[in-house]
């Protein structure tokens, strides 16, 4: 394939169905650093990250002659990595802080007008008003209050410590019970 001629993707594509190597080697480098870029933003785990993308790489060349591709190839692999993220992280391979992304995200002055604002909203004050008071009263004080752990504690005449604990507790609860909308979130982090 010469150098100089920019080939589509729908070009690409045909050429990769007819076994060009050369083909997936353009595709790599046209997309590698989007999709690295948009799986950082929910893992901030570059060598998953790196697996990740390889692993799409290795399934693009591997299943080339069933390639079924029905918008654009930037929207395939775009979605195939969103689906990685999510199964990697259920299936904990990998961490992320999603979750308190999400959480951060909620309180950020350009959210309140969204809708993924007010579910995520909704969802997550439903939650907190189910932990015990004392969980309930250290995570308002952090989250909402955004007082630190020394302060807390100060204020509620308890370790920093008990502060920590009492956090963990909050936030395992909200990860557990926020799971079920963990494939919105996914989609909102990731095509930020």
């Amino acid at each position: 394939m010469p150098a100089k001629i920019a080939l589509s993707d729908i070009q690409l594509i045909d050429r990769l169905k007819l076994d060009d190597e050369t083909a997936l080697t353009v595709i790599y480098k046209r997309y590698w650093e989007l999709l690295y870029i948009s799986a950082y933003h929910v893992l901030k785990d570059g060598h998953a990250c790196e697996d990740i993308i390889q692993e799409l790489f290795i399934r693009l060349w591997n299943n080339r002659h069933q390639l079924q591709i029905t918008f654009s190839l930037r929207a395939y692999l775009y979605a195939s990595i969103r689906y990685e993220v999510y199964r990697q992280i259920r299936k904990g391979s990998v961490r992320a802080d999603i979750f308190d992304e999400a959480l951060s995200y909620i309180r950020s002055p350009d959210a309140y007008d969204s809708m993924e604002y007010k579910e995520l909203s909704t969802r997550v004050s439903a939650i907190v008003e189910t932990l015990p008071e004392k969980c309930r009263e250290v995570y308002k004080l952090s989250r909402e209050e955004c007082l630190s752990h020394k302060e807390i504690a100060s204020q509620l005449n308890i370790s920093t410590k008990t502060v920590e604990n009492h956090l963990t507790k909050a936030l395992r609860c909200l990860r557990t019970s926020m799971g079920g909308i963990l494939p919105l979130l996914l989609y909102f982090f990731i095509k930020k």
